[in-house]
């Protein structure tokens, strides 16, 4: 039994959870919180200039780790809301995340006080749950609950607000107890005779397809699932922003589908006669949930550890709840009893041969030549380049968009970007959690200059903290989306789509990180070298041809006639 504070109750509780970083910002509100920090010689506490890019520093740790990430908005009000953004980008990627903020003392809400918003209220949509804690004496409870539900299939951000009164108050406490007793552990199989009618299925199947998602990804399911399509001798797809689920060296890895994907995956997916979707939803940036990007005539044997997921989007002829892994592996040892197993065989081969050629014909065609830097150019040097241990952090935006099926993906987890939600400005600071998840990688952060000039104020983090990531911006001067947009489908009458920046090599070196420049493609390659091996955090300032700008989205503007 002993008594504490509020905020010392909350440190223990994140001792407790077996916590190695909190990601935040200083705030009076939770003074008692920071003061306990101090004595908590076991919890780094990484401070940071904005509550947002903490809360993608503390995503992209969760991700990597597969730990939960924590982050701490020390004052109520702004602080708090400044989660905002981070909490909804880590809710559409399901990344296990405790966020912490302050908030008034209980006496005066309502009140108009200082630095007023009703939190709760804000924060409840884009979590999975929202906690203003009532009482000093349940701060412990609340945090443990906060961690069981964020690692509650489908994982997700939590967030519990602490009230100034609720921190500051004593209590007497119970020893903490282990995290242990509040974790959701085992594997969800599924029945024998589901498996049978789906190893029926694919063992049938004259062109299958099996297609991977986070449930084998952010497991680390790979083995299962090769395993699986060396049984069925199939080739494997992997939902875009999964392109690193399987390695990419296996000759069954056709990468990513879709319509961001590369064009023999997204081929597999438009011709086959039975579809494996392991763990995926087969959602929107697979498919945009149109028949253009999927077989409409195809078995779909979907596999899902969410219900609601099952045929949400698509109907299926087979539903089977259960963890992918586990899956996988019973349907791997059914396949191997059955007796004929060669009908997909000329399939098969037919895509490893075309594999082979489009992987010679993306080293060919790259635009290596030309003066001005081009995405296909620069992308071809990143593959020559970068180490295959190297880890990829993404922002959206035309560019990035254009990098993540360009690039090789040699054991996941390599591959980290903002999946559904779309965030520009992610890239370098979920970098910064990455590395600190996976310190002996490289780890290679790729932006625009629109969304590095949204985050430039975290190089000092980096700096402080000795988190030596590279970050390579692909400088085009402008927002590349949304000016093919506006070259495309609307006369190219342009507004707002300008980019002004300072040299950002030589703003990475006033921080005290390295600063490079590669004006042509040939200083790509020696930057990239020298940055991995400055011992420093380091940027690498790309001028990229400011025309080479792609219209992803033109579904979104078919209203036009385009």
């Amino acid at each position: 039994m002993t008594q504490m504070s509020g905020g010392q109750a909350a440190i223990e509780a994140l001792r407790a959870e077996k916590t190695k970083y909190v990601f935040g910002l200083i705030g009076s509100a939770t003074m008692e919180m920071f003061d306990a920090l101090y004595d908590a010689q076991d919890i780094t506490f990484i401070g940071v200039h904005d509550e947002r890019t903490g809360t993608h520093m503390a995503d992209g740790y969760a991700r990597a780790s597969g730990e939960t990430g924590v982050v701490l908005a020390g004052q109520n009000g702004p602080g708090v809301t400044n989660l905002v953004t981070g909490l909804a980008q880590a809710k559409a990627a399901y990344s296990p995340l405790v966020s912490l903020g302050g908030a008034l003392a209980t006496g005066h809400v309502y009140r108009d006080a200082f630095q007023e918003v009703d939190q709760q209220a804000l924060l409840t949509p884009i979590t999975k749950k929202t906690w203003t804690v009532p009482s000093t004496d349940r701060v412990p409870e609340l945090v443990r609950e906060a961690f069981r539900v964020a690692n509650a299939p489908r994982k997700g951000p939590v967030h519990l607000n602490l009230p100034r009164d609720v921190l500051a108050g004593q209590a007497v406490f119970d020893e903490m107890p282990s995290p242990n007793a509040y974790r959701p552990v085992g594997p969800i199989a599924a029945p024998d005779e589901m498996i049978a009618e789906a190893a029926r299925l694919l063992v049938g199947a004259e062109r299958p397809v099996i297609m991977v998602g986070a449930g084998i990804k952010n497991t680390g399911a790979a083995a299962e699932a090769i395993a699986l399509a060396e049984a069925v001798n199939a080739p494997l797809v992997s939902s875009p922003g999964h392109g690193d689920a399987i390695p990419f060296g296996h000759p069954l890895n056709a990468g990513q589908m879709g319509p961001r994907g590369n064009e023999v995956a997204s081929r597999l997916v438009k011709e086959a006669d039975v579809i494996l979707a392991l763990g995926t939803r087969i959602g929107f940036n697979a498919t945009f949930y149109s028949y253009e990007n999927i077989n409409q005539n195809a078995a779909i044997i979907h596999v899902e550890q969410e219900p609601a997921s099952i045929g949400r989007y698509f109907p299926v002829t087979l539903g089977i709840w259960g963890d992918a892994p586990t899956v996988a592996l019973q349907l791997q040892r059914e396949v191997e009893t059955q007796q004929d197993r060669a009908k997909a065989r000329a399939w098969t081969e037919s895509y490893k041969t075309e594999r082979r050629a489009f992987l010679q014909r993306r080293d060919a065609e790259a635009d290596v030549e030309n003066t001005i830097i081009q995405p296909s150019g620069l992308f071809k040097a990143l593959r020559d380049v970068c180490p295959k241990a190297a880890a990829y952090t993404m922002d959206a935006g035309t560019l990035c968009l254009q990098a993540t099926d360009k690039l090789n993906y040699w054991q996941p987890k390599s591959l980290f970007t903002p999946l559904d939600f779309g965030l520009v400005g992610f890239s370098f600071a979920a970098g910064l959690g990455v590395k600190l998840a996976m310190p002996e990688r490289p780890v290679i952060s790729l932006m625009g200059d629109g969304g590095f000039g949204m985050t430039t104020s975290e190089l000092s983090t980096a700096v402080d903290c000795g988190i030596n990531t590279v970050t390579i911006v692909m400088n085009n001067g402008c927002w590349g989306a949304e000016k093919a947009y506006q070259r495309d489908f609307f006369n190219g009458r342009y507004i707002g789509a300008t980019v002004s920046s300072p040299p950002f090599d030589k703003l990475a070196d006033l921080y005290g990180a390295k600063g490079y420049r590669a004006d042509t493609l040939s200083q790509v390659a020696e930057a990239i070298e020298a940055a991995l091996d400055c011992g420093k955090p380091a940027v690498i300032d790309v001028l990229v041809d400011p025309a080479a700008l792609y219209s992803f989205r033109r579904d979104s503007f078919k209203h036009r006639g385009g």
